[in-house]
């Protein structure tokens, strides 16, 4: 009797992996996250030429800053886990403020409406509003 138990649960076990083989389960393909297989706090290194123009709407924004800038905005989800990542934290940026340097760069495709995640989204959407007012 606990033959034929075993057989069904090994059973079920394969034809459940099967189904899920099938339907594309994968189970890396979310695991990393919106910047892909790249460490979040370390992207927001790579953001430093933006630290000052990220603090203050009326600062200047570098040129190598726009140019960063508009490498990123190739992955709007990843920008804005960078911009809610600890280090841009700790440097004091101001995410209702980086939303804001795209325009400031005249970069022309800029990804107006993409809402971050999180208690972030009400001020990301506020910052919209404002870009597009500006």
């Amino acid at each position: 009797m606990e033959t034929p138990v075993k057989y069904m649960c090994i059973l079920v076990f394969v034809v459940s992996m099967t189904i899920a083989g099938f339907n594309g389960v994968d189970g890396t393909s979310n695991y990393y996250g919106p910047c892909g297989k790249h460490d979040i706090e370390k992207e927001a290194q790579k953001l430093a030429p933006c630290t000052y123009a990220a603090k203050y709407f009326r600062a200047p924004v570098s040129e190598r800053c726009c140019t960063i800038m508009e490498k990123k905005l190739n992955n709007p989800s990843c920008l804005c886990a960078i911009l809610q990542s600890r280090t841009a934290y700790n440097a004091g940026v101001r995410p209702e403020v980086a939303v804001t340097i795209p325009k400031r760069c005249n970069i022309a495709v800029r990804p107006v409406g993409h809402k971050c995640g999180g208690t972030s989204c009400i001020i990301f959407i506020a910052a919209v509003f404002i870009i597009i007012l500006l």
